[in-house]
This record gives C-alpha cells, sequence and structure tokens, in this order.
C-alpha cells in the first residue's frame, strides 16, 4: 500500500498482506486506520498475480470498491488499484474502474 500527500508524494508504503498462491487476506480497516494516522490524502494499492495474468479477479473488483467506498468516509482518495506481473500490468484507474464509482 502507498499513501501520497497532497501532492501526490508518498509519504508511506506498507506490506497490508501476504499470501499464498491463490489468495490472500485483506483488511480495508487496517488500510484505511494506517491513512487516517498518515494523514494521508490519497492511497495507491499495489499487489502481484504470480500466475502471471494481469487481469483483475472478482475478488479484486470488490476489495477495490470496498476499499474506495471506506476510504471515502474520511474523505481520503484510492487513486488506483496496480496489479503487477512478470509482463504485462494492470491500472483499475486506466480500466475506468474509477468512472463508475
Amino acid at each position: 500500500m502507498l499513501y501520497l500527500n497532497t501532492s501526490n508524494r508518498i509519504i508511506d508504503r506498507t506490506r497490508i498482506s501476504q499470501g499464498g498462491v491463490s489468495h490472500t487476506v485483506v483488511d480495508a480497516r487496517i488500510i484505511v486506520k494506517r491513512a487516517i494516522e498518515k494523514l494521508a490524502h490519497g492511497m495507491i494499492l499495489v499487489h502481484n498475480h504470480p500466475s502471471g495474468n494481469p487481469e483483475p479477479s472478482p475478488e479484486d473488483q470488490v476489495l477495490t470498491q470496498k476499499l474506495q467506498q471506506a476510504a471515502a468516509l474520511f474523505d481520503i482518495l484510492l487513486m488506483d488499484h496496480l496489479i503487477v506481473t512478470a509482463g504485462p500490468c494492470y491500472s483499475f484507474r486506466n480500466h475506468g474502474f474509477f468512472d463508475k464509482a
């Protein structure tokens, strides 16, 4: 997780979860709590897909929506959710996810 100030500079970064081959558990409350503690203006969620497939899973989409809604309660923006692989990467923002919200 990357936490950003009002100039979109990284003020903190932290690992929020480390999972197995098929999934991991992420708690939005912990992410938002840290953002509040750091007085963050925005956040970027980043995770990898070891499979090499950059497409978001349904769980990735649900997490993104849940985190965006939770952060918005405190006027914190979820700027993007990035999925990285050894090859191509996926940006929720570039694929219009945040336009729907």
